[in-house]
């Protein structure tokens, strides 16, 4: 029972609202007891059409148990307990899983270290109610940016999403960002069982699968400060990950043809010129 839904046990409180199964935002969790409350706190304020599932990977720090109590009192809040630090994707998987089961419109994914701030979520929702199937919150399109990161990871993190681009052909500026939300009918043309990376390189293939069904996909610019609490989970080994499975994509039966070398060179020479300033 360790990976069931905890329901909640006791009647929410007369002040709550009650769930409207419209939008469900996934939030995966290791050691984020810093932070949970406030997050959960500021996701529930963007309006009765979000509800949240924390995916909690049995974090030592108690994260589990905060988010078990607020979801003891609203029906909005659901805790999905893991017995161990499973993967990141994973944890993004099993929560779609959930949405989809549950009969929401629309799934969000965000972390909880508050780079991906919950202000954005009415404009990512209203732009995939609109005209897109998925939006990507983009730190690479105009107006979206970083935030207290030093040049070398901001290299490191476009370059990421060029090679990325240029080998698997994706229409996509930010590749590697874990911000986003799904029309659920979108979500189910993906093969989700298909999706094996985790860390890093789960956000590049879900934006490869997203490209490779069709979709509508749509990026809104974002400004990504840094995380103020907590300890951030990269590492070497998830960007060898990444590196190596969009390889892996790429010479998979029936891959999508690449980016027009042109237009890869454009993009790379406008970011050249942008730190020469």
């Amino acid at each position: 029972m360790s990976q069931a839904i905890r329901a909640n046990s006791s009647p929410a409180a007369p002040t709550s609202q009650p769930s409207l199964r419209y939008c469900l935002v996934v939030v995966p969790t290791y050691n984020e007891a810093l932070n949970i409350e406030r997050l959960i706190a500021e996701i529930l304020a963007q309006g009765p059409q979000y509800d949240l599932l924390v995916v909690d990977d049995g974090s030592p720090d108690g994260t589990g148990a905060l988010v078990a109590a607020i979801a003891a009192r609203t029906p909005r809040v659901q805790l999905l307990s893991r017995p161990g630090k499973l993967g990141l994707g994973t944890a993004y998987l099993a929560g779609f899983r959930h949405g989809l089961r549950a009969g929401y419109s629309f799934i969000c994914e965000m972390d909880a270290d508050f780079s991906h701030q919950p202000h954005y979520l009415p404009q990512l929702l209203g732009r995939a109610e609109r005209e897109a199937d998925v939006v990507l919150g983009s730190r690479n399109v105009p107006g979206g940016r970083v935030e207290n990161w030093s040049w070398a990871r901001q290299a490191l993190s476009k370059g990421g999403s060029l090679y990325a681009r240029a080998v698997l052909g994706m229409p996509v500026r930010d590749c590697t960002g874990g911000f986003k939300c799904f029309r659920a009918d979108a979500l189910r043309q993906i093969d989700l069982g298909a999706i094996r990376s985790s860390g890093y390189a789960f956000q590049v293939e879900l934006n490869y699968r997203c490209h490779q069904a069709g979709l509508r996909i749509s990026e809104l610019p974002i400004v990504f400060p840094d995380r103020v609490a907590g300890s951030s989970k990269m590492s070497q080994r998830i960007i060898l990950e990444a590196a190596l499975m969009v390889l892996r994509l790429r010479l998979a039966p029936a891959p999508l043809p690449l980016a027009e070398p042109a237009l890869l060179a454009r993009e790379l020479g406008g970011r050249l010129g942008e730190r020469a300033e």
